[in-house]
Protein backbone atom coordinates (compact mmCIF):
# COMPACT_ATOMS: atom_id res chain seq x y z
CA UNK A 1 0.00 0.00 0.00
CA UNK A 2 2.75 2.55 0.98
CA UNK A 3 4.32 1.61 -2.22
CA UNK A 4 1.54 2.38 -4.47
CA UNK A 5 0.84 5.43 -2.73
CA UNK A 6 5.19 6.35 -3.31
CA UNK A 7 4.88 5.41 -7.29
CA UNK A 8 1.28 7.10 -7.27
CA UNK A 9 2.98 10.52 -5.71
CA UNK A 10 6.00 9.93 -7.78
CA UNK A 11 3.70 9.72 -11.01
CA UNK A 12 2.31 12.88 -9.80
CA UNK A 13 5.09 14.75 -8.72
CA UNK A 14 7.00 14.00 -12.35
CA UNK A 15 3.54 15.18 -14.05
CA UNK A 16 3.70 18.50 -12.15
CA UNK A 17 7.05 18.92 -13.13
CA UNK A 18 6.67 18.03 -16.56
CA UNK A 19 3.93 20.92 -16.57
CA UNK A 20 6.61 23.11 -14.90
CA UNK A 21 9.21 22.18 -16.89
CA UNK A 22 6.83 22.84 -20.09
CA UNK A 23 5.60 26.36 -18.94
CA UNK A 24 9.18 27.36 -18.24
CA UNK A 25 10.86 26.23 -21.64
CA UNK A 26 7.20 28.13 -22.95
CA UNK A 27 8.22 31.34 -20.76
CA UNK A 28 11.71 31.13 -21.65
CA UNK A 29 10.78 31.14 -25.18
CA UNK A 30 8.28 33.97 -24.72
CA UNK A 31 10.76 35.70 -23.28
CA UNK A 32 13.39 35.22 -25.86
CA UNK A 33 11.26 36.54 -28.28
CA UNK A 34 9.90 39.21 -26.73
CA UNK A 35 13.89 39.84 -26.14
CA UNK A 36 14.27 39.57 -29.73
CA UNK A 37 11.80 41.85 -30.62
CA UNK A 38 13.14 44.22 -28.27
CA UNK A 39 16.20 45.50 -30.15
CA UNK A 40 15.08 48.26 -31.79
CA UNK A 41 16.08 47.60 -35.35
CA UNK A 42 13.75 44.15 -34.91
CA UNK A 43 11.11 46.21 -33.61
CA UNK A 44 11.14 48.86 -36.61
CA UNK A 45 12.01 46.22 -39.23
CA UNK A 46 8.84 43.65 -38.12
CA UNK A 47 6.70 46.78 -38.10
CA UNK A 48 7.74 47.57 -41.24
CA UNK A 49 6.96 44.44 -42.88
CA UNK A 50 3.37 44.53 -41.12
CA UNK A 51 2.71 47.74 -42.74
CA UNK A 52 3.88 46.33 -45.78
CA UNK A 53 1.77 43.64 -46.11
CA UNK A 54 -1.73 46.04 -44.37
CA UNK A 55 -0.43 48.65 -47.50
CA UNK A 56 -0.21 46.23 -50.56
CA UNK A 57 -3.80 44.25 -49.14
CA UNK A 58 -5.52 47.97 -48.85
CA UNK A 59 -4.07 49.01 -52.28
CA UNK A 60 -4.20 46.26 -54.89
CA UNK A 61 -2.85 48.91 -57.23
CA UNK A 62 0.10 49.49 -55.26
CA UNK A 63 0.43 45.47 -54.74
CA UNK A 64 -0.07 44.65 -58.31
CA UNK A 65 2.69 47.48 -59.32
CA UNK A 66 4.93 45.62 -57.35
CA UNK A 67 4.43 42.35 -59.17
CA UNK A 68 2.14 40.46 -56.38
CA UNK A 69 -0.30 37.90 -57.80
CA UNK A 70 -3.76 37.38 -56.63
CA UNK A 71 -4.80 40.97 -56.29
CA UNK A 72 -4.71 42.21 -60.22
CA UNK A 73 -8.74 42.12 -60.87
CA UNK A 74 -9.72 44.26 -57.24
CA UNK A 75 -10.00 47.44 -56.65
CA UNK A 76 -8.91 49.43 -52.92
CA UNK A 77 -12.22 50.44 -51.17
CA UNK A 78 -12.98 53.75 -50.62
CA UNK A 79 -15.90 53.19 -47.81
CA UNK A 80 -15.82 55.82 -45.33
CA UNK A 81 -15.65 53.04 -42.65
CA UNK A 82 -12.36 51.20 -44.41
CA UNK A 83 -10.73 54.76 -44.51
CA UNK A 84 -11.72 55.48 -40.56
CA UNK A 85 -10.25 51.55 -40.11
CA UNK A 86 -6.89 52.86 -41.76
CA UNK A 87 -6.90 55.97 -39.75
CA UNK A 88 -6.80 53.97 -36.64
CA UNK A 89 -4.41 51.40 -38.04
CA UNK A 90 -1.30 54.31 -38.64
CA UNK A 91 -2.48 55.94 -35.54
CA UNK A 92 -1.38 52.23 -33.62
CA UNK A 93 1.44 52.01 -35.84
CA UNK A 94 2.96 55.56 -34.85
CA UNK A 95 2.44 54.60 -31.08
CA UNK A 96 4.89 51.82 -31.76
CA UNK A 97 7.57 53.40 -33.41
CA UNK A 98 7.35 56.29 -30.78
CA UNK A 99 8.13 53.53 -28.49
CA UNK A 100 11.62 52.76 -30.60
CA UNK A 101 14.70 53.85 -28.68
CA UNK A 102 16.39 55.58 -32.00
CA UNK A 103 19.18 55.37 -29.93
CA UNK A 104 20.41 52.17 -31.07
CA UNK A 105 19.84 52.29 -34.60
CA UNK A 106 22.47 52.71 -37.37
CA UNK A 107 22.51 55.52 -39.46
CA UNK A 108 20.71 53.45 -42.65
CA UNK A 109 17.75 52.54 -40.35
CA UNK A 110 17.83 55.82 -38.79
CA UNK A 111 17.17 57.29 -42.12
CA UNK A 112 14.49 54.17 -43.06
CA UNK A 113 13.23 55.13 -39.61
CA UNK A 114 12.74 59.05 -40.13
CA UNK A 115 11.26 59.01 -43.58
CA UNK A 116 8.78 56.14 -42.43
CA UNK A 117 7.57 57.91 -39.23
CA UNK A 118 7.41 61.22 -41.67
CA UNK A 119 5.03 59.01 -43.97
CA UNK A 120 2.73 58.04 -41.37
CA UNK A 121 2.51 61.27 -39.97
CA UNK A 122 1.71 62.52 -42.73
CA UNK A 123 -1.01 60.09 -43.53
CA UNK A 124 -2.53 60.68 -40.35
CA UNK A 125 -2.68 64.41 -41.01
CA UNK A 126 -4.24 63.81 -44.30
CA UNK A 127 -7.10 61.26 -41.97
CA UNK A 128 -7.61 64.64 -39.48
CA UNK A 129 -8.40 67.16 -42.18
CA UNK A 130 -10.62 64.92 -43.69
CA UNK A 131 -8.67 65.33 -47.62
CA UNK A 132 -10.19 61.69 -48.73
CA UNK A 133 -13.53 63.76 -48.81
CA UNK A 134 -11.61 65.02 -52.12
CA UNK A 135 -11.27 62.84 -54.19
CA UNK A 136 -10.67 65.10 -57.40
CA UNK A 137 -9.07 68.01 -58.44
CA UNK A 138 -9.19 70.72 -61.15
CA UNK A 139 -7.89 68.60 -63.90
CA UNK A 140 -8.75 65.18 -62.93
CA UNK A 141 -9.23 62.30 -59.91
CA UNK A 142 -9.75 58.96 -59.47
CA UNK A 143 -11.57 58.57 -62.80
CA UNK A 144 -8.92 59.69 -64.76
CA UNK A 145 -5.95 57.81 -62.75
CA UNK A 146 -8.24 54.68 -63.17
CA UNK A 147 -8.73 55.10 -67.09
CA UNK A 148 -4.74 55.11 -67.17
CA UNK A 149 -5.20 51.17 -66.48
CA UNK A 150 -6.46 50.65 -70.15
CA UNK A 151 -2.57 52.10 -71.30
CA UNK A 152 -0.29 51.28 -68.76
CA UNK A 153 -1.19 47.67 -67.79
CA UNK A 154 0.74 45.10 -69.60
CA UNK A 155 -1.52 42.79 -71.33
CA UNK A 156 0.34 39.38 -72.51
CA UNK A 157 -1.55 36.82 -71.26
CA UNK A 158 -5.16 35.55 -70.88
CA UNK A 159 -4.86 36.07 -67.49
CA UNK A 160 -4.20 40.03 -67.54
CA UNK A 161 -7.64 40.11 -69.56
CA UNK A 162 -9.64 38.32 -67.23
CA UNK A 163 -7.96 40.44 -64.35
CA UNK A 164 -8.80 43.74 -66.18
CA UNK A 165 -11.96 42.54 -67.04
CA UNK A 166 -13.11 42.13 -63.42
CA UNK A 167 -11.76 45.22 -62.15
CA UNK A 168 -13.78 47.44 -65.30
CA UNK A 169 -16.70 44.95 -63.67
CA UNK A 170 -15.55 46.50 -60.42
CA UNK A 171 -15.36 50.33 -61.31
CA UNK A 172 -19.40 51.01 -60.84
CA UNK A 173 -19.29 49.83 -56.83
CA UNK A 174 -15.93 51.92 -56.78
CA UNK A 175 -17.72 55.45 -58.56
CA UNK A 176 -20.20 54.91 -55.87
CA UNK A 177 -17.93 54.99 -53.26
CA UNK A 178 -16.62 58.42 -54.37
CA UNK A 179 -19.61 59.99 -55.30
CA UNK A 180 -20.73 59.38 -51.17
CA UNK A 181 -17.61 61.02 -50.34
CA UNK A 182 -18.22 63.63 -52.57
CA UNK A 183 -21.67 64.40 -50.76
CA UNK A 184 -20.40 64.08 -47.30
CA UNK A 185 -18.10 66.56 -48.07
CA UNK A 186 -20.80 68.58 -49.74
CA UNK A 187 -22.58 67.87 -46.38
CA UNK A 188 -19.00 69.32 -44.39
CA UNK A 189 -18.15 72.01 -46.77
CA UNK A 190 -15.35 70.37 -47.71
CA UNK A 191 -15.40 70.24 -51.40
CA UNK A 192 -13.43 71.95 -54.47
CA UNK A 193 -13.99 75.37 -54.82
CA UNK A 194 -16.73 75.94 -57.50
CA UNK A 195 -14.40 78.23 -59.50
CA UNK A 196 -12.20 75.76 -60.45
CA UNK A 197 -14.87 73.08 -61.70
CA UNK A 198 -15.46 75.13 -64.59
CA UNK A 199 -15.13 72.53 -67.67
CA UNK A 200 -14.24 69.62 -65.31
CA UNK A 201 -17.50 67.88 -66.90
CA UNK A 202 -14.87 67.08 -69.78
CA UNK A 203 -12.44 64.88 -67.72
CA UNK A 204 -15.48 62.39 -67.43
CA UNK A 205 -16.82 63.20 -70.72
CA UNK A 206 -13.89 62.15 -72.54
CA UNK A 207 -14.38 58.55 -70.85
CA UNK A 208 -17.73 58.07 -72.14
CA UNK A 209 -18.46 56.71 -75.69
CA UNK A 210 -21.39 55.41 -77.55
CA UNK A 211 -20.12 52.57 -78.69
CA UNK A 212 -17.94 50.05 -76.33
CA UNK A 213 -15.54 49.49 -79.34
CA UNK A 214 -14.99 53.21 -78.96
CA UNK A 215 -13.87 53.55 -75.61
CA UNK A 216 -10.18 54.04 -74.05
CA UNK A 217 -11.12 51.17 -72.06
CA UNK A 218 -11.84 48.47 -74.74
CA UNK A 219 -8.10 49.62 -76.46
CA UNK A 220 -6.81 46.53 -74.79
CA UNK A 221 -8.98 44.06 -76.52
CA UNK A 222 -7.85 45.60 -80.02
CA UNK A 223 -4.25 44.21 -79.73
CA UNK A 224 -4.28 41.00 -77.86
CA UNK A 225 -1.47 38.61 -78.44
CA UNK A 226 -1.20 35.56 -80.58
CA UNK A 227 -0.77 32.97 -77.72
CA UNK A 228 -4.66 33.47 -76.79
CA UNK A 229 -6.62 31.27 -79.40
CA UNK A 230 -9.14 32.68 -81.91
CA UNK A 231 -12.14 31.49 -79.19
CA UNK A 232 -10.52 32.55 -76.44
CA UNK A 233 -10.18 36.18 -78.18
CA UNK A 234 -13.88 36.43 -79.21
CA UNK A 235 -15.11 35.29 -75.67
CA UNK A 236 -12.45 37.75 -73.99
CA UNK A 237 -14.27 40.48 -76.28
CA UNK A 238 -17.28 39.88 -75.56
CA UNK A 239 -17.26 40.09 -71.82
CA UNK A 240 -14.93 43.17 -72.43
CA UNK A 241 -17.87 44.79 -74.54
CA UNK A 242 -19.94 44.46 -71.33
CA UNK A 243 -17.53 45.58 -68.86
CA UNK A 244 -16.70 48.58 -71.22
CA UNK A 245 -20.64 49.27 -70.82
CA UNK A 246 -20.53 49.15 -67.15
CA UNK A 247 -17.87 51.20 -67.06
CA UNK A 248 -19.61 53.85 -69.41
CA UNK A 249 -22.74 53.95 -67.24
CA UNK A 250 -20.88 54.65 -64.32
CA UNK A 251 -19.18 57.30 -65.48
CA UNK A 252 -22.78 58.95 -67.12
CA UNK A 253 -23.96 58.36 -63.10
CA UNK A 254 -20.66 60.29 -62.34
CA UNK A 255 -21.15 63.03 -64.78
CA UNK A 256 -24.68 63.29 -63.39
CA UNK A 257 -23.72 64.03 -60.27
CA UNK A 258 -20.92 66.44 -60.54
CA UNK A 259 -23.31 68.19 -63.00
CA UNK A 260 -26.50 68.65 -61.42
CA UNK A 261 -25.30 68.17 -57.54
CA UNK A 262 -21.74 69.08 -57.01
CA UNK A 263 -21.07 71.80 -58.73
CA UNK A 264 -23.84 73.86 -57.94
CA UNK A 265 -23.29 73.16 -53.89
CA UNK A 266 -19.73 73.35 -54.54
CA UNK A 267 -18.14 76.31 -52.08
CA UNK A 268 -17.64 79.69 -53.12
CA UNK A 269 -15.24 80.62 -51.44
CA UNK A 270 -11.34 79.83 -53.36
CA UNK A 271 -8.91 79.58 -50.13
CA UNK A 272 -8.43 76.69 -48.06
CA UNK A 273 -8.66 78.63 -44.98
CA UNK A 274 -12.38 78.73 -45.66
CA UNK A 275 -13.17 75.34 -45.15
CA UNK A 276 -13.53 73.63 -41.53
CA UNK A 277 -10.12 73.99 -39.62
CA UNK A 278 -8.93 75.32 -43.13
CA UNK A 279 -6.12 77.97 -41.37
CA UNK A 280 -4.99 75.27 -39.48
CA UNK A 281 -4.88 73.12 -42.19
CA UNK A 282 -3.08 74.85 -44.59
CA UNK A 283 -0.34 75.54 -41.72
CA UNK A 284 0.07 72.22 -42.25
CA UNK A 285 0.16 71.67 -45.70
CA UNK A 286 2.88 74.48 -45.65
CA UNK A 287 4.78 72.19 -43.35
CA UNK A 288 4.32 69.35 -45.55
CA UNK A 289 5.22 70.07 -49.11
CA UNK A 290 7.98 72.15 -47.52
CA UNK A 291 9.53 69.57 -45.04
CA UNK A 292 10.65 73.24 -42.79
CA UNK A 293 9.08 74.76 -40.06
CA UNK A 294 8.06 77.87 -42.10
CA UNK A 295 5.03 79.61 -42.28
CA UNK A 296 2.72 80.86 -44.48
CA UNK A 297 3.69 84.51 -44.48
CA UNK A 298 8.29 83.25 -44.54
CA UNK A 299 7.24 81.71 -47.59
CA UNK A 300 5.39 84.57 -49.15
CA UNK A 301 8.31 87.10 -47.96
CA UNK A 302 10.56 84.66 -49.70
CA UNK A 303 8.31 84.43 -53.16
CA UNK A 304 8.27 87.91 -53.31
CA UNK A 305 12.34 88.40 -52.55
CA UNK A 306 12.66 85.77 -55.42
CA UNK A 307 10.20 87.65 -57.84
CA UNK A 308 12.29 90.88 -57.47
CA UNK A 309 15.74 89.22 -58.38
CA UNK A 310 14.28 87.22 -61.39
CA UNK A 311 12.76 90.32 -62.80
CA UNK A 312 16.04 91.67 -62.86
CA UNK A 313 17.64 89.47 -64.63
CA UNK A 314 15.11 88.90 -67.15
CA UNK A 315 14.94 92.77 -67.84
CA UNK A 316 19.00 92.10 -68.72
CA UNK A 317 17.67 89.55 -71.01
CA UNK A 318 15.43 91.69 -72.85
CA UNK A 319 18.03 94.28 -73.29
CA UNK A 320 19.78 91.60 -75.14
CA UNK A 321 17.10 91.18 -77.93
CA UNK A 322 17.10 94.83 -78.60
CA UNK A 323 13.45 95.04 -77.93
CA UNK A 324 11.64 98.54 -77.92
CA UNK A 325 8.92 98.29 -75.15
CA UNK A 326 8.33 97.74 -71.73
CA UNK A 327 8.34 94.15 -70.05
CA UNK A 328 4.52 94.11 -70.48
CA UNK A 329 4.85 94.83 -73.73
CA UNK A 330 7.73 91.97 -74.50
CA UNK A 331 5.34 89.10 -72.74
CA UNK A 332 2.14 90.09 -75.22
CA UNK A 333 5.37 89.97 -78.11
CA UNK A 334 6.26 86.55 -76.82
CA UNK A 335 2.60 85.13 -76.22
CA UNK A 336 1.20 86.63 -79.42
CA UNK A 337 3.87 85.96 -82.37
CA UNK A 338 3.91 83.40 -84.19
CA UNK A 339 8.03 81.92 -84.49
CA UNK A 340 7.12 81.20 -81.30
CA UNK A 341 4.34 77.98 -81.07
CA UNK A 342 4.88 74.94 -82.69
CA UNK A 343 2.36 74.64 -86.12
CA UNK A 344 1.59 70.72 -85.42
CA UNK A 345 1.79 67.57 -82.49
CA UNK A 346 4.34 66.44 -83.93
CA UNK A 347 6.67 68.98 -84.17
CA UNK A 348 6.31 69.98 -80.54
CA UNK A 349 7.17 66.39 -79.77
CA UNK A 350 9.86 66.63 -82.03
CA UNK A 351 11.76 69.65 -80.81
CA UNK A 352 11.27 68.13 -77.03
CA UNK A 353 12.56 65.10 -78.38
CA UNK A 354 15.75 66.77 -79.84
CA UNK A 355 16.42 68.59 -76.83
CA UNK A 356 16.15 65.51 -74.46
CA UNK A 357 19.06 63.51 -76.87
CA UNK A 358 21.03 66.13 -76.32
CA UNK A 359 21.06 66.85 -72.67
CA UNK A 360 21.62 62.99 -72.70
CA UNK A 361 25.30 63.93 -74.21
CA UNK A 362 26.07 66.09 -71.20
CA UNK A 363 24.67 63.63 -68.26
CA UNK A 364 28.09 61.62 -68.02
CA UNK A 365 29.98 65.62 -67.06
CA UNK A 366 26.96 66.36 -64.29
CA UNK A 367 27.17 62.67 -62.85
CA UNK A 368 28.92 59.73 -61.85
CA UNK A 369 26.43 56.98 -61.63
CA UNK A 370 23.50 57.20 -64.43
CA UNK A 371 20.10 55.13 -64.31
CA UNK A 372 19.72 51.91 -66.62
CA UNK A 373 16.25 52.55 -67.11
CA UNK A 374 15.20 54.35 -70.38
CA UNK A 375 12.55 57.23 -71.03
CA UNK A 376 10.04 57.74 -74.11
CA UNK A 377 7.93 60.82 -75.39
CA UNK A 378 4.53 60.89 -75.33
CA UNK A 379 1.77 63.42 -76.06
CA UNK A 380 -0.16 63.91 -72.86
CA UNK A 381 -3.48 61.90 -72.41
CA UNK A 382 -6.15 63.32 -74.32
CA UNK A 383 -8.98 62.84 -71.65
CA UNK A 384 -6.78 64.89 -69.91
CA UNK A 385 -4.73 67.38 -71.98
CA UNK A 386 -7.26 70.12 -71.94
CA UNK A 387 -7.14 70.89 -68.19
CA UNK A 388 -3.59 69.43 -67.61
CA UNK A 389 0.07 71.14 -66.98
CA UNK A 390 2.17 71.56 -69.89
CA UNK A 391 3.89 68.63 -69.35
CA UNK A 392 4.66 66.04 -66.92
CA UNK A 393 7.13 62.70 -65.95
CA UNK A 394 5.05 59.23 -65.67
CA UNK A 395 7.29 56.46 -64.05
CA UNK A 396 6.92 53.57 -65.11
CA UNK A 397 8.01 49.86 -62.66
CA UNK A 398 11.67 49.67 -63.06
CA UNK A 399 11.19 45.36 -64.50
CA UNK A 400 8.26 46.23 -66.25
CA UNK A 401 7.88 46.19 -70.13
CA UNK A 402 7.59 50.10 -70.80
CA UNK A 403 10.17 52.86 -69.95
CA UNK A 404 9.29 56.06 -67.73
CA UNK A 405 7.60 58.52 -70.01
CA UNK A 406 8.16 62.32 -70.09
CA UNK A 407 4.20 63.64 -71.24
CA UNK A 408 4.44 66.81 -73.49
CA UNK A 409 0.81 68.36 -73.55
CA UNK A 410 -0.10 69.15 -76.87
CA UNK A 411 -3.47 70.75 -76.57
CA UNK A 412 -4.21 73.85 -77.91
CA UNK A 413 -0.56 74.48 -79.83
CA UNK A 414 -0.62 78.61 -79.78
CA UNK A 415 0.10 78.05 -75.75
CA UNK A 416 2.93 76.01 -75.88
CA UNK A 417 5.74 78.47 -77.00
CA UNK A 418 8.96 76.84 -77.85
CA UNK A 419 10.87 79.16 -75.65
CA UNK A 420 9.78 77.36 -72.55
CA UNK A 421 10.44 73.65 -74.11
CA UNK A 422 14.50 73.49 -72.97
CA UNK A 423 13.43 74.00 -69.56
CA UNK A 424 10.20 71.78 -68.97
CA UNK A 425 12.14 68.91 -70.91
CA UNK A 426 15.46 69.22 -68.07
CA UNK A 427 13.11 69.20 -65.32
CA UNK A 428 10.44 66.55 -66.45
CA UNK A 429 13.18 64.15 -68.07
CA UNK A 430 16.69 64.70 -67.07
CA UNK A 431 18.92 65.53 -65.55
CA UNK A 432 15.31 66.46 -63.96
CA UNK A 433 12.38 63.61 -62.55
CA UNK A 434 12.87 60.67 -64.69
CA UNK A 435 17.33 60.66 -63.81
CA UNK A 436 16.54 61.00 -60.27
CA UNK A 437 12.96 59.05 -59.37
CA UNK A 438 14.63 56.01 -61.83
CA UNK A 439 17.73 56.48 -59.78
CA UNK A 440 15.88 56.59 -56.35
CA UNK A 441 14.38 52.79 -57.92
CA UNK A 442 17.47 50.88 -58.03
CA UNK A 443 18.54 51.81 -54.67
CA UNK A 444 19.11 48.34 -53.10
CA UNK A 445 19.09 47.23 -49.21
CA UNK A 446 15.79 49.65 -49.01
CA UNK A 447 12.61 48.96 -47.49
CA UNK A 448 9.94 48.50 -50.27
CA UNK A 449 7.89 51.92 -48.71
CA UNK A 450 11.09 53.76 -50.22
CA UNK A 451 11.18 52.03 -53.72
CA UNK A 452 8.51 54.68 -54.71
CA UNK A 453 8.49 57.44 -51.93
CA UNK A 454 8.29 60.66 -53.03
CA UNK A 455 8.69 64.33 -50.91
CA UNK A 456 7.33 67.04 -53.01
CA UNK A 457 10.41 69.41 -51.93
CA UNK A 458 13.02 67.23 -53.41
CA UNK A 459 11.48 65.59 -56.21
CA UNK A 460 10.18 69.29 -57.27
CA UNK A 461 13.05 71.21 -55.99
CA UNK A 462 15.93 68.80 -57.87
CA UNK A 463 13.68 69.61 -60.72
CA UNK A 464 13.77 73.03 -60.84
CA UNK A 465 17.31 72.99 -59.89
CA UNK A 466 18.16 70.90 -63.02
CA UNK A 467 16.43 73.44 -65.18
CA UNK A 468 18.80 75.78 -64.21
CA UNK A 469 21.70 73.20 -64.52
CA UNK A 470 21.35 73.81 -67.79
CA UNK A 471 23.34 76.96 -67.71
CA UNK A 472 26.05 74.96 -66.88
CA UNK A 473 25.59 71.93 -69.90
CA UNK A 474 25.13 74.96 -72.35
CA UNK A 475 21.85 75.34 -72.87
CA UNK A 476 19.21 78.77 -73.24
CA UNK A 477 21.97 79.83 -75.71
CA UNK A 478 19.31 81.78 -78.02
CA UNK A 479 18.05 85.08 -75.46
CA UNK A 480 14.62 84.17 -75.79
CA UNK A 481 15.19 80.19 -74.57
CA UNK A 482 17.08 81.91 -71.63
CA UNK A 483 13.98 84.13 -70.63
CA UNK A 484 11.97 81.18 -71.17
CA UNK A 485 14.25 79.66 -68.21
CA UNK A 486 13.98 82.69 -66.31
CA UNK A 487 10.04 82.38 -66.97
CA UNK A 488 10.08 78.94 -65.48
CA UNK A 489 12.01 79.87 -62.42
CA UNK A 490 9.22 82.84 -61.94
CA UNK A 491 6.41 81.07 -62.45
CA UNK A 492 7.92 78.97 -59.52
CA UNK A 493 8.81 82.12 -57.18
CA UNK A 494 5.20 83.26 -58.13
CA UNK A 495 3.88 80.12 -56.89
CA UNK A 496 5.38 81.00 -53.38
CA UNK A 497 3.09 84.18 -53.75
CA UNK A 498 0.09 83.19 -55.02
CA UNK A 499 -0.24 79.77 -53.44
CA UNK A 500 -0.10 81.56 -50.03
CA UNK A 501 -1.97 84.38 -51.47
CA UNK A 502 -4.97 82.51 -51.81
CA UNK A 503 -4.99 80.02 -49.26
CA UNK A 504 -3.34 82.34 -46.26
CA UNK A 505 -4.16 85.88 -47.25
CA UNK A 506 -7.94 86.20 -48.75
CA UNK A 507 -6.56 86.47 -52.71
CA UNK A 508 -9.08 86.02 -55.62
CA UNK A 509 -8.87 84.11 -58.21
CA UNK A 510 -8.34 86.87 -60.78
CA UNK A 511 -5.86 88.59 -58.29
CA UNK A 512 -3.41 85.17 -58.93
CA UNK A 513 -4.03 85.09 -62.67
CA UNK A 514 -2.91 88.64 -62.95
CA UNK A 515 -0.02 88.43 -60.81
CA UNK A 516 1.45 85.46 -62.38
CA UNK A 517 0.31 86.75 -65.92
CA UNK A 518 2.25 90.11 -65.30
CA UNK A 519 5.28 88.63 -64.11
CA UNK A 520 5.84 85.87 -66.46
CA UNK A 521 6.02 85.13 -70.00
CA UNK A 522 3.56 81.69 -70.15
CA UNK A 523 0.16 81.82 -72.16
CA UNK A 524 -2.49 83.40 -70.64
CA UNK A 525 -4.16 79.38 -71.05
CA UNK A 526 -1.60 78.32 -68.87
CA UNK A 527 -1.36 80.79 -65.99
CA UNK A 528 -5.67 79.98 -65.72
CA UNK A 529 -5.12 76.15 -65.96
CA UNK A 530 -1.79 76.76 -63.10
CA UNK A 531 -3.95 78.92 -60.90
CA UNK A 532 -6.70 76.63 -60.81
CA UNK A 533 -4.31 73.99 -59.75
CA UNK A 534 -2.69 75.81 -56.86
CA UNK A 535 -6.86 76.60 -55.86
CA UNK A 536 -7.55 72.95 -56.06
CA UNK A 537 -4.39 71.32 -54.41
CA UNK A 538 -3.17 73.69 -52.19
CA UNK A 539 0.47 74.32 -50.77
CA UNK A 540 1.96 71.96 -53.10
CA UNK A 541 3.08 74.64 -55.50
CA UNK A 542 5.25 75.49 -52.22
CA UNK A 543 7.60 72.41 -53.23
CA UNK A 544 9.31 73.59 -56.17
CA UNK A 545 11.48 77.06 -55.26
CA UNK A 546 12.01 76.24 -51.67
CA UNK A 547 13.39 73.08 -52.57
CA UNK A 548 15.58 74.50 -55.12
CA UNK A 549 16.97 76.89 -52.73
CA UNK A 550 18.19 74.00 -50.16
CA UNK A 551 19.62 72.54 -52.71
CA UNK A 552 21.67 75.49 -54.30
CA UNK A 553 22.40 76.56 -50.80
CA UNK A 554 24.06 73.24 -49.87
CA UNK A 555 26.21 73.38 -53.25
CA UNK A 556 27.25 77.04 -52.58
CA UNK A 557 28.47 75.77 -49.47
CA UNK A 558 30.34 72.56 -50.34
CA UNK A 559 31.91 74.90 -52.65
CA UNK A 560 32.77 77.00 -50.35
CA UNK A 561 34.08 74.82 -47.73
CA UNK A 562 36.00 71.73 -49.61
CA UNK A 563 37.57 74.64 -52.71
CA UNK A 564 39.87 72.60 -54.85
CA UNK A 565 38.11 69.44 -53.86
CA UNK A 566 34.88 70.10 -54.75
CA UNK A 567 33.65 68.07 -57.41
CA UNK A 568 30.19 68.30 -59.04
CA UNK A 569 29.59 64.95 -60.39
CA UNK A 570 30.29 63.79 -56.89
CA UNK A 571 27.87 66.84 -55.35
CA UNK A 572 25.21 65.36 -57.41
CA UNK A 573 25.49 61.56 -57.11
CA UNK A 574 25.69 62.54 -52.85
CA UNK A 575 22.68 64.97 -53.52
CA UNK A 576 20.75 61.59 -54.92
CA UNK A 577 21.93 58.12 -53.57
CA UNK A 578 19.61 58.44 -50.90
CA UNK A 579 16.25 58.80 -53.13
CA UNK A 580 13.72 61.05 -52.14
CA UNK A 581 14.65 62.70 -48.52
CA UNK A 582 13.06 65.79 -46.67
CA UNK A 583 15.63 68.88 -46.45
CA UNK A 584 16.58 68.94 -42.89
CA UNK A 585 17.34 65.07 -43.68
CA UNK A 586 19.52 66.25 -47.10
CA UNK A 587 21.29 68.79 -45.23
CA UNK A 588 22.61 66.49 -42.65
CA UNK A 589 23.65 64.16 -45.23
CA UNK A 590 25.39 67.04 -47.21
CA UNK A 591 26.70 68.27 -44.11
CA UNK A 592 28.22 64.94 -43.42
CA UNK A 593 30.23 65.11 -47.02
CA UNK A 594 31.68 67.83 -46.53
CA UNK A 595 33.13 66.74 -43.33
CA UNK A 596 34.12 63.39 -45.19
CA UNK A 597 35.74 65.32 -48.17
CA UNK A 598 37.51 67.75 -45.80
CA UNK A 599 39.07 65.05 -43.79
Amino acid sequence: MIKEKSKLYIRQLKSKTMKWLFLLSFYVGFLTKSLALANPTETFYEILKEEWAFRAKENPFVASQRGITGVEHLLPSQSLEDIQRRYLYYQSVLAKLDKIDTKELKETDLVNYELFKYEVNEKIKDFKYKSYLVPISASGGFHTNFARIATTKNFSKIQDYESYNKRLQAYPDYVAQHIALLKEGLKEGITLPKAVLNGFEETITSLISTKPEESLFYKPYLAMPDNISAAQKRTITEQGKEAVQKVTAANKSFLNFITTTYIPKARPSIGISAIPNGKEYYDQLVKHFTTLNLTSDEVHQIGLKEVARIKTEMEAVIKQTAFKGSFADFLKFLRTDPQFYPKTAEELLKEAAYIAKKIDGQLPSLFGKLPRQPYGIEPVPANIAPRYTGGRYSPAPLEGLRAGNYWVNTYKLDSRPLYVLEALTLHEAVPGHHLQIALSKEMSNVPAFREDFYISAFGEGWGLYSEWLGLEAGFYQNPYSNFGRLTYEMWRACRLVVDTGIHAKSWSRQQAIDYLASNSALSIHEVTTEVDRYISDPGQALSYKIGELKIKELRKKSEAALGEKFDLRKFHDKILENGSITLPMLETVIQKYIAAKGA
